[in-house]
C-alpha cells in the first residue's frame, strides 16, 4: 500500500554546486516516485564556485548516480588529487603533503605508524611521508586508478579524488538531474509563504510572477540563507573564535605546467593562499584575517605568488566561519553555504554537502515532518561540522610560526576538549584513534601533527617486545614496495590524456 503522506513535490532554492548535487542526488532517489523535484534558480544571481578540490568519498556520490567518471572529469576539466601540500605552516621553508590514504602496512596488529616512531626514537628517523604510496606519486607527478581485480597489489591501495571547475560540475549535473525529470524553474525568489498554523513554508513567488508550491524545500540560496534563515530565522552559530579567517579572494591563472596531482595550501601573512591546478587553467585564492591585512595589501600579495597569467580580476568573498543553529527546521533543510562555511583548508565543502545528502536520504520524511528524524540530523550534521573545525584549528594552532600577528594570534587560540585530547593521546604515545563520524582518519591526523612539528614522547609499550632487527626488515621491505609501485604508474599527465583529456583543453 502506497504511503498517503509522501511529498508531491520538493523544490530545492538555488543552483550551484550544492543545488545541482541535492538535485541530481533526489531525482536518482526518487525516480519512479510520485514525488517531483523542481529546482529555482535565477541566472542573474552568480555563484561563489571558483574552482573546487574535493576529498575521495566523492567517488561514492559519483558511483551511486551511475557517473562514468571519465566523461564527468572531462566534462568538468577535471584532474586528480592525491592530497595536499602545506607549505610553511609548521615553520617558513618547511613543507609535507598530507595524503588520502594509509601510511606503510600494519603489520602484527600495531599501525606502520607506530613502527616508523619506535625507530625514530633510536635515531632511525627517515622521512615518514615516502612511506605513503599517495605522497611518493604525487611527488613524483604519478598518477593511476586503484587495481580492484588485485587486491595484494600495492596499486589496489590508491586513494585519490578530483580538482574541478565547480561552474562545470554544475552544469554536468543540472543535464543528469534534468534527465531524471527535475524540472529546473528561472526566476528570482522574491517572496515565500508560510503557513500560518506551523511557520512551514508552503509557496514561493519569483519576479516573474510564478508561485511554486512545495511540501518540503532545500535551502541552497548561499550565504544568505533565503528559507532557512530569513523565513525560519534557525540562527547562525558564530566559529570564529577558532577560525579567524574571513575573506577571500579567488583568480584563475593560465596553467604554466601540466597539472600536478594535489592541491597546494601556502600559508601567508594574515592566511594561506591555494593552488588547484586543472586541465584548462589553475584556480587560486588567499584567504585571509581582515583584521590583519586590508583587501588591497591582501590583494597584492596574492597577485605576486601566481604560478600563471591571471585570466580575471579577483573575486571578493566575505564570510564568517560557522553554521545554522540547526541545518534543518520544519519543512527546510539547509545545504552548501546556506547551512555554514567552513574555509576550504581541507577541501570539505563539497563532502559536506555530500554528508547531508546522504543523512537526508536516510532520515527522508513525509508530510508528517517527524522530529526525532530532525533531531538526529541535525545532532549528526553538527557533530560532522565540530570535527572539520577541530581538524582545521590544529593546521593553526599546531606551528612555530611566530613571524606576523596573525601567526601570534593563532598561538592564542583555545582548542576545544576533544582536540586537546586527541593530541595530548598523540604527544604521549604516537596513539591516534579514528572515531565514529570521523571526516578524516587516522592517517589524516598523522600526517597534520607529524607535518607541522608534534612529537610524540613514547609509542606504543607492546613494541617493547618486538626485535627491532625485524622492525627494520619490515619496514625496509614496505619502503621498498612502495617504491616500486610507484615506479610502474604512468605519469598523472599520460593518464588523463590516454582516458579523460578534456575537450575543450
Amino acid at each position: 500500500m502506497m504511503n498517503p503522506h509522501l511529498f508531491n513535490q520538493v523544490v530545492i532554492v538555488g543552483g550551484g554546486t550544492a543545488g545541482w548535487m541535492a538535485a541530481a542526488a533526489l531525482s536518482h532517489m526518487l525516480e519512479g516516485s510520485p514525488t517531483k523535484v523542481a529546482l529555482v534558480e535565477s541566472e542573474e544571481i552568480g555563484t561563489v564556485g571558483v574552482g573546487e578540490a574535493t576529498i575521495p568519498p566523492i567517488i561514492a556520490f559519483n558511483e551511486m548516480l551511475g557517473i562514468d567518471e571519465n566523461e564527468f572529469v572531462r566534462a568538468t576539466n577535471a584532474t586528480f588529487k592525491l592530497g595536499i601540500e602545506f607549505v610553511d605552516w609548521a615553520e617558513l621553508g618547511q613543507s609535507y603533503i598530507h595524503p588520502f590514504g594509509d601510511f606503510g602496512r600494519d603489520f602484527d596488529a600495531i599501525p606502520f605508524y607506530q613502527y616508523w616512531f619506535e625507530r625514530a626514537q633510536t635515531g632511525k628517523r627517515d622521512d615518514l611521508f615516502s612511506y605513503s604510496m599517495m605522497v611518493e606519486a604525487a611527488r613524483k607527478k604519478k598518477f593511476m586508478r586503484p587495481l580492484k581485480d588485485r587486491p595484494q597489489s600495492a596499486l589496489a591501495d590508491i586513494n585519490y579524488a578530483f580538482q574541478f571547475d565547480a561552474t562545470l560540475y554544475a552544469k554536468f549535473l543540472r543535464s543528469f538531474a534534468e534527465d531524471k525529470g527535475v524540472e529546473r524553474i528561472e526566476g528570482k525568489i522574491i517572496e515565500f509563504k508560510q503557513s500560518p498554523e506551523t511557520g512551514n513554508v508552503v509557496s514561493l513567488r519569483t519576479d516573474k510572477e510564478q508561485t511554486i508550491s512545495g511540501d518540503f524545500f532545500i535551502d541552497c540560496s548561499g550565504f544568505r540563507g533565503l528559507l532557512i534563515e530569513q523565513a525560519l530565522q534557525a540562527g547562525y552559530e558564530d566559529w570564529s573564535e577558532w577560525l579567524p579567517c574571513d575573506r577571500a579572494l579567488a583568480v584563475p591563472t593560465k596553467k604554466s605546467e601540466y597539472p600536478v596531482p594535489y592541491t597546494r595550501a601556502t600559508a601567508r601573512e594574515a592566511g594561506w593562499q591555494w593552488r588547484i591546478p586543472l586541465q584548462h587553467r589553475t584556480g587560486n585564492g588567499y584567504v585571509y584575517c581582515s583584521k590583519f591585512i586590508d583587501d588591497d595589501k591582501a590583494c597584492e600579495a596574492l597577485l605576486a605568488n601566481l604560478d600563471g597569467e591571471p585570466l580575471a580580476d579577483p573575486k571578493k568573498l566575505h564570510f564568517l566561519t560557522g553554521h545554522r543553529k540547526v541545518f534543518w527546521k520544519g519543512n527546510v533543510l539547509s545545504l552548501g553555504l546556506a547551512a555554514g562555511f567552513m574555509e576550504p583548508l581541507e577541501s570539505t565543502s563539497i563532502h559536506l554537502v555530500q554528508t547531508s545528502l546522504a543523512r537526508l536520504i536516510t532520515h527522508f520524511p513525509d508530510r508528517r515532518l517527524n522530529q526525532a528524524d530532525i533531531d538526529a540530523f541535525n545532532a549528526r550534521t553538527l557533530r560532522e561540522y565540530e570535527r572539520v573545525r577541530d581538524f582545521l584549528v590544529l593546521h593553526y594552532t599546531a606551528t612555530e610560526r611566530s613571524d606576523t600577528p596573525f601567526w601570534r594570534h593563532c598561538q592564542t587560540i583555545d582548542r576545544s576538549p576533544d582536540l586537546e585530547r586527541r593530541i595530548a593521546q598523540f604527544e604521549a604515545s604516537g596513539r591516534v584513534f579514528e572515531e565514529t563520524g570521523d571526516v578524516f582518519g587516522t592517517a589524516s591526523w598523522i600526517a597534520v601533527m607529524h607535518g607541522q612539528g608534534v612529537v610524540p614522547e613514547g609509542t606504543n609499550p607492546l613494541l617493547a617486545k618486538v626485535d627491532p632487527r625485524r622492525i627494520d626488515s619490515v619496514v625496509g621491505k614496505i619502503g621498498a614496495t612502495i617504491s616500486a609501485a610507484v615506479e610502474q604508474m604512468p605519469t598523472h599527465e599520460e593518464f588523463i590524456t590516454e582516458h579523460c583529456a578534456s575537450r575543450s583543453v
